[in-house]
């Protein structure tokens, strides 16, 4: 996913707004508050163009700039970007004056004007994710994307659905409803916990494969522990056997580097309010060309749509400002380089694993190897219960984590993000130093 050679992924608006076609926030740009955190963002990449990601991922100074890009309150350390990010400035102040524009006369100016210009983020998200901008729609979450597509297949009773028993769990619940109500049969595999080969689970996916499999779901990123899948490996495999697939990239899309083609998946599903730190509210669902007159949006369109894309974005009236405001979440993401951005949540995630993981009693349930992770991972102490744990890091310590509890294994999800410092990690590393050595207080 990295690559050796120097990126030069400076942000340029104009010429930003003219590859995707189309003047990406507008309305937005016109806002001297928001060309003036751009122009700071500029000129900070200009002081890394010439490096490798891995080089910049160790430049302070640069990061320095892009933590001030944010507003975020610095009394508790956030180490759970897993379920939610903050937005940077930039989107904050886009969402701000999307929204007061279209207070004035909101059935035209919302309508007429705004709503119009989703188009440009259509095309803008296309760009990142590598696919044509008529098989991107633009979603309120994840979990609506994936929505769509598990209760827009045709199904028919007896048919198998293929996933993991580390999937989130909505997604399950959703199969597991159709099973009550069609009679389809959910199957379910384990995969191992930090392999030391990722083909291992491309390996159990396959040994779960029957003649009934008609769709695998399998997650990009597991969200328990920030295992990155071999999706392409198991899409390919999949694809040959004559099975869709449907990739959950809840916490993978614009939190690593990769394309569709990466993928080789036939649908995708994630969140913009996750990596790509867009407006609270936000999702993007990619489906290929040939196969959306076949799903069934949830919620009726036209039969003029069967084809068209935006069948799935006819959920009733709903805010402009927020879909807009991923344009400028799109053109902080791009400015600070998709490859340079993983490499400094990888960096961030080994700064502060390795100064706890050759501790006794420290386990990872993360392979922390530079292919199989990135900036989500879970850790645990043997013998310390992970909800007391987590409880003691928040209560005396203001340190923000995740307990996950889960029938094959328990910890705490640690997940920094590019506003994250280093002494805020320190803190952590030392806090679990203190408890892996000597325990909770009594």
């Amino acid at each position: 996913m990295q690559t050796s050679t120097p990126i030069r992924d400076g942000i340029d608006r104009r010429k930003f707004l003219s590859q995707v076609g189309r003047g990406v926030g507008l309305a937005a740009l016109s806002s001297a508050t928001v060309a003036g955190l751009l122009d700071r963002l500029n000129a900070a990449t200009r002081t890394v163009q010439d490096l490798t990601p891995e080089q910049a991922a160790m430049n302070e100074d640069f990061w320095y700039e892009i933590q001030q890009a944010y507003s975020v309150f610095r009394g508790i350390v956030n180490l759970n970007n897993g379920g939610v990010c903050p937005s940077p400035k930039i989107v904050t102040e886009a969402f701000e004056r999307y929204t007061w524009e279209q207070q004035d006369l909101p059935a035209y100016t919302m309508w007429q004007i705004l709503e119009p210009q989703s188009e440009t983020v259509r095309s803008g998200l296309a760009d990142i994710f590598g696919c044509d901008r008529e098989e991107i729609a633009i979603t309120r979450n994840a979990s609506e994307s994936l929505e769509i597509l598990l209760m827009g297949m045709d199904l028919r009773s007896g048919d198998e659905v293929l996933s993991t028993t580390q999937d989130y769990g909505r997604m399950l619940n959703t199969l597991r409803q159709r099973e009550v109500r069609e009679g389809l049969k959910l199957n379910l595999v384990k995969v191992p916990i930090a392999p030391n080969d990722p083909m291992a689970i491309a390996e159990a996916f396959e040994r779960g494969i029957t003649p009934k499999t008609r769709l695998i779901l399998i997650s990009h990123v597991i969200n328990l522990t920030g295992q990155i899948t071999p999706v392409k490996a198991v899409c390919d495999m999949a694809r040959a056997k004559g099975i869709e697939t449907i990739v959950d990239g809840a916490h993978s899309f614009a939190h690593f580097a990769f394309t569709q083609a990466d993928l080789g998946c036939d649908y995708f599903g994630t969140s913009l309010h996750k990596w790509l730190c867009a407006p609270i509210g936000t999702g993007m669902l990619y489906i290929k060309r040939d196969k959306i007159d076949k799903i069934w949006p949830l919620m009726a369109a036209n039969k003029e749509q069967i084809s068209d894309i935006r069948k799935y974005e006819e959920i009733g009236t709903h805010s402009a400002a927020m879909k807009l405001a991923i344009g400028e979440a799109i053109l902080f993401h791009n400015g600070i380089g998709a490859k340079r951005k993983e490499a400094r949540l990888r960096y961030l995630t080994n700064y502060w694993a390795n100064q706890v993981r050759d501790l006794p009693k420290v386990r990872f349930n993360t392979a922390l190897d530079g292919v199989q992770s990135c900036a989500i991972s879970n850790v645990q102490i043997e013998g310390v219960d992970t909800g007391a744990l987590q409880s003691h890091l928040m209560g005396k310590h203001k340190i923000y984590t995740v307990t996950i509890k889960h029938d094959e294994f328990e910890g705490l999800r640690v997940t920094p993000n590019v506003y994250t410092t280093l002494k805020e990690l320190d803190r952590f590393a030392s806090v679990m130093t203190d408890v892996a050595k000597k325990g909770l207080p009594g």
